[in-house]
């Protein structure tokens, strides 16, 4: 045989086995996945929720005040930023009005007061009147008897011819007198009675007039006290936009009135967050929280939550759901304060920050990075297992006749999501289901399904969405990011 021919023989040769190795490479690599891996481990854990508000004092030690009255401003004794005590004067807006109408009720006071005075003495004659009456009619009384008496003896002596006749008209007519003395007495005493019926119920009106002026005077006192302001606690203006001379007017309805100044005591001091409305069940009393304030950079406060709100609030709307009939699709928020155990001095309300509340701990425990964690439809899972088991069984075949008839129940069973992650053995990932426990900022808590040590797979993300159980994998960590780190 030439040479040329030996040497085409022997290159085809070469080719064909060249091709059957690299046919052989891809055929074995046929249907692998790339995946990043990482370890099941134990460690420590804590469940942080975070949320941004502003510093706020306590309700308690916060306060705006509005004006009561309309009016211009005519005194301000104090600058924003100045300490004042409870009950200072600090504002005054003009009162020439509400001073008038003080001075003329005070002058109708007085005249009233007099009125009481005089009644009371009318009544007081009036007494004297009807105790002189009582005191005639008694002598009128027995004045009455003694000539009854007379008379008496006078009729008998008459009888007998002892006396005259003249003596015995005498001691008729004083009888008879005696009768109208009585009768007269009895006649001053209801009137004097009358009198001071009248007379007390004249005293009784003035007092009246008494009592209602006080009223009225207290009416336009406290009028003339709404132009007056003064600090409702003891602490520092934060807040004061008004000037001199300027009108302001109080709340009508619904509307608030305008805002005078803000006292503030800052020796407590708060954050006032808002808290997802999915992570506010896990937030309880007294837990500890992290605050950081955008004033005071690179440090950080400790804290304890001491107020949970009740209500959602509108991310937009700002209001409560017990303020607004609205019913909206909006996402939600709940109020939670925490009280700095160490507050900075120079704090003002308002002040952007953001705490990190500790929900739960776990010491020790085994974690999984939250990435890790697939979800998979129970149908979904059990066709794959039978995929990778084979078809055409008589085995297989008689559950598929059973999952024709299986009732609604068992098909909503079917749609059961199951959350798991995938076990590296033997070149393949396993879907293995999982109990989770609380979740960190990157790892997540396993109660059950994994131990440590395991590998899992981790990323990425499109490769986890789409992978099946028991499909053969390649390790691949070269591109992987650093741990705790999201892929």
């Amino acid at each position: 045989m030439k040479r040329w021919k030996k040497t085409l023989l022997l290159s085809l040769g070469a080719l064909v086995l060249v091709g059957l190795i690299v046919g052989g490479i891809i055929w074995s690599k046929k249907g692998v996945v790339t995946v990043q891996t990482g370890k099941v481990m134990k460690q420590d854990l804590a469940s942080i929720v975070t949320a941004s508000g502003q510093i706020r004092p306590p309700t308690a030690n916060f306060a705006n005040v509005n004006a009561n009255s309309f009016g211009k401003i005519t005194d301000i004794y104090v600058a924003e930023g100045d300490k004042v005590k409870k009950g200072q004067l600090l504002m005054r807006t003009e009162s020439v009005q509400q001073n008038a109408d003080v001075e003329a009720q005070q002058a109708a006071m007085k005249v009233n007061s007099a009125d009481v005075s005089a009644t009371e003495a009318a009544v007081q004659s009036a007494s004297a009147s009807l105790r002189t009456a009582q005191a005639d009619l008694t002598t009128a009384q027995a004045n009455l008897v003694r000539t009854k008496e007379d008379f008496s003896r006078a009729q008998q002596l008459l009888g007998d011819k002892l006396i005259a006749q003249q003596l015995y008209d005498q001691r008729r007519n004083d009888f008879e007198v005696a009768q109208a003395n009585v009768q007269a007495a009895q006649a001053r005493i209801a009137q004097a009675k009358a009198q001071l019926q009248q007379s007390t119920f004249t005293r009784d009106m003035s007092s009246a007039r008494v009592l209602q002026g006080r009223a009225a005077l207290t009416r336009v006192e406290d009028l003339r006290a709404k132009t007056l302001y003064t600090s409702p606690l003891d602490g520092i203006v934060t807040n004061l936009p008004v000037h001199m001379g300027e009108n302001v007017v109080p709340g009508i309805q619904n509307a608030v009135g305008s805002l005078l100044f803000q006292v503030s005591d800052l020796s407590v001091i708060t954050a006032e967050v808002k808290v997802d409305e999915t992570d506010i069940v896990n937030v309880k009393l007294g837990q500890p929280a992290e605050v950081t304030i955008d004033a005071v950079r690179s440090k950080t406060f400790k804290g304890k939550v001491t107020e949970i709100g009740q209500s959602a609030v509108g991310r937009t709307t700002g209001t409560t759901s017990g303020q607004s009939q609205t019913q909206t699709e909006e996402a939600k928020d709940f109020k939670v304060v925490v009280t700095l155990d160490d507050p900075p001095p120079g704090m003002r309300p308002g002040l952007s920050t953001t705490a990190k509340i500790t929900t739960a701990t776990r010491h020790d425990t085994v974690t999984i990075p939250i990435q890790a964690l697939a979800i998979r439809m129970r149908r979904e899972l059990e066709e794959q297992n039978k995929e990778n088991k084979g078809k055409a069984t008589g085995q297989a075949a008689a559950a598929e006749t059973k999952a024709e008839a299986t009732p609604s129940k068992e098909k909503e069973k079917d749609k059961e999501e199951i959350q798991g992650v995938f076990v590296v053995r033997n070149g393949r990932a396993e879907f293995t289901r999982v109990e989770t426990g609380i979740m960190g900022p990157t790892d997540m808590e396993i109660l059950k399904g994994v131990k440590p040590g395991d590998e899992i797979v981790t990323g990425s993300f499109s490769v986890l969405r789409t992978l099946k159980t028991n499909a053969k994998v390649k390790v691949d960590n070269s591109g992987a990011k650093t741990p705790g780190s999201q892929t």
